[in-house]
């Protein structure tokens, strides 16, 4: 209940375009660094916030930390013990994974799935690069598509990746995340973005690895509101967009079906990821990005506690 409580009151602190107008700014660095921008200043604004907003300058004081590095005017301020951190403590690896398949070029209003998993996938990396992590991309469908390494001069270099990046092929999770295992040698925290068009055990059976192999791992599920709702009236041939097979469909009489199946799916997934000690989150391609920057902060604090 105190996540929720918590997440509410940071999410309405935060003045957010939505993902129609985000559409409109041309330079995904321009609209990466407004809504990171944003969404801190919505943040540092919330009296419900738990935790340090400048995670990459500070950390909340654990039992056992020397006391002499205790930030005491950062805690003349807020009444809490955070540790002054310094840039050997804060650089990370961090990947995003990003789902480029033909599926992800579904999207039911102005935004593609495609379109707002890259600006999702723009705002964290660039949230990262100010946190100074080095950041780095890989792009899939059903094999690696794009690869940047990461470092911490590699943002525009992801960027223009993702700016270009075009939903295209029939994709699968396993070729490409078991390439991913090999091309990333040192520990990192990976966000995996993807509308995991698979069963659920094919899912975690590509997944898993990255965890066993010491990754921090954290999942967002994007789905467009047509997929979750199935708010469709007319009848007519539905395309399935990675195998071009089409079906005849009447939505009223197949609407509740469809909705326990896509609710069984995500239910399955959730379970299946946090069995793993992944964190998942699903994602309304019609929603502003808020919840999805939200929730990346608190699996980095999370993160943070178990170092």
């Amino acid at each position: 209940m105190a996540t929720r409580t918590r997440e509410r009151n940071a999410g309405s602190g935060t003045q957010f375009l939505d993902p129609a107008v985000l559409g409109r700014i041309g330079n995904l660095q321009l609209l990466a660094k407004t809504v990171v921008d944003g969404f801190l200043t919505g943040l540092h604004r919330s009296p419900y916030l738990g935790f340090s907003i400048d995670f990459a300058e500070h950390r909340a004081y654990m039992p056992g930390d020397d006391i002499r590095r205790i930030d005491w005017r950062l805690f003349a301020r807020t009444d809490r013990h955070y540790i002054k951190l310094f840039e050997a403590d804060t650089n990370a690896n961090f990947v995003v994974l990003l789902d480029i398949s033909a599926s992800m070029s579904y999207g039911s209003h102005s935004l593609t799935k495609l379109d707002y998993a890259r600006y999702l996938a723009a705002c964290l990396t660039f949230f990262s690069s100010q946190q100074r992590d080095r950041v780095g991309l890989v792009t899939f469908d059903r094999e690696v598509v794009d690869w940047v390494r990461p470092s911490m001069k590699h943002l525009e270099t992801a960027l223009h990746v993702l700016d270009r990046a075009k939903a295209g092929r029939r994709g699968s999770l396993t070729q490409p995340l078991l390439q991913v295992t090999e091309l990333l040698g040192r520990k990192g925290i990976l966000v995996l973005i993807s509308d995991f068009y698979e069963s659920p055990d094919q899912v975690i059976a590509a997944v898993a690895p990255l965890r066993a192999r010491g990754h921090d791992v954290i999942v967002f599920q994007v789905m467009d509101p047509m997929e979750l709702e199935f708010s469709f009236e007319e009848a007519s041939g539905f395309e399935d967009l990675e195998t071009a097979e089409q079906i005849p469909v009447i939505p009223a009489k197949l609407r509740e079906d469809y909705k326990k199946l896509v609710s069984a799916h995500v239910q399955a997934l959730q379970d299946r990821f946090t069995g793993n000690r992944i964190d998942y989150t699903l994602l309304d391609t019609s929603k502003p990005l808020d919840l999805a920057l939200f929730h990346y902060l608190l699996a980095r604090e999370r993160m943070s506690k178990t170092l």
